[in-house]
């Protein structure tokens, strides 16, 4: 199939590898021709996959006109807050009846508070949407080291083609019609992988970030049986699988985020040294909290995060915060 890829970041690039791994042609656009042009000569993504060279196959397009005159498929990589932007301007072209959409993006677009596939059909109307998401960093997914992921959608037969489009021998996809599930598992965990970062940042050891990636499933799911998903889906690779890897690797820029908040950084001068690279946590985190505040969902975790990020609490307090509250049953909703 005729693929183009909307983003030059480092997923998109890894799975533009994949795609071409398996036969298809691939397209990638990005918001900015110079540094596409510098790719095109290079063979590199040096400022978002560094040291993954890429093959004289992949087609580098700045137009995007052009870069999607032939595709079938049109996978959205670019980060949440800037997904509607690009929607826009591929709004012009996109064909409901060509085109199957697979966007790769994990969070909520602030102030409209709404999950990728929702931003699409406000943007693009009637569209054939697939999301794709899981325990998968680019930089392992390049190097083709065994990944697992789920393909969501209403139809469960467009998630099967997007199955077949991308499943090789170290690349696995499950299918999935839970697309609110797997889209809101994929954004939550960024939030609990901020905390998870904060238990490393202040040197806690192994029983906390433990107890956080436990109680974290359970506010993922609590919150997203509410908005009328359902809750087997956060045990799978969208929920539990994708928390796992984000909470406990070293690739994980939320992680990141929250390790050096636990050092006793502020956000604004860890974002600063961060340039470009974005952490989806910080402001889906305030899509979180607005969600749960709205659906009145109990979300200690996700309260405290978003009071760490912008309200200045420390990680010391929130802490204290989180052990000091009321005993309940673990099960207890």
């Amino acid at each position: 199939m005729n693929v183009t890829v909307l983003s030059d970041g480092s997923w998109g690039t890894a799975l533009a590898l994949t795609l071409l791994d398996n036969g298809h042609q691939v397209t990638m656009w990005g918001p900015f021709p110079d540094y596409l042009a510098q790719m095109a000569e290079t063979r590199e993504n040096s400022r978002f996959l560094k040291g993954v060279k890429l093959p004289d196959s992949l087609i580098l397009e700045a137009d995007m006109e052009k870069a999607v005159a032939d595709s079938e498929v049109i996978l959205l990589a670019t980060p949440t807050q800037f997904a509607r932007s690009v929607m826009e301007q591929f709004k012009k072209f996109h064909n409901p009846k060509k085109h199957l959409i697979i966007d790769v993006a994990k969070g909520i677009e602030k102030n409209s508070w709404l999950r990728l596939s929702e931003i699409a059909e406000e943007t693009l109307g009637n569209c054939r949407y697939v999301a794709l998401s899981g325990p998968s960093h680019a930089e392992e997914v390049s190097r083709k080291v065994p990944t697992l992921v789920v393909a969501a959608s209403t139809d469960i037969h467009d998630a099967e083609i997007v199955r077949d489009l991308l499943m090789n021998n170290y690349f696995r996809v499950y299918t999935s019609t839970d697309i609110l599930s797997v889209e809101l598992g994929g954004a939550l965990k960024n939030v609990m992988a901020i905390a998870a970062g904060i238990i490393d940042g202040m040197q806690l050891g192994d029983n906390p970030k433990a107890a956080l990636i436990t109680r974290g499933i359970a506010e993922m799911s609590r919150l997203g049986e509410t908005l009328g998903g359902n809750a087997a889906t956060f045990s799978g690779l969208s929920g539990i699988g994708d928390l796992i890897v984000t909470c406990c690797s070293g690739h994980s820029r939320n992680r990141h985020v929250g390790e050096e908040l636990g050092r006793g950084k502020k956000l604004a001068q860890i974002q600063e040294e961060m340039g470009l690279v974005v952490a989806e946590g910080v402001p889906t985190a305030i899509g979180a909290k607005y969600l749960a505040d709205k659906f009145n969902v109990e979300a200690p975790i996700i309260n405290q995060i978003y009071n760490i990020l912008y309200n200045d609490k420390s990680p010391q307090e929130a802490i204290a915060e989180l052990m000091s509250r009321s005993a309940k049953q673990e099960n207890e909703k």
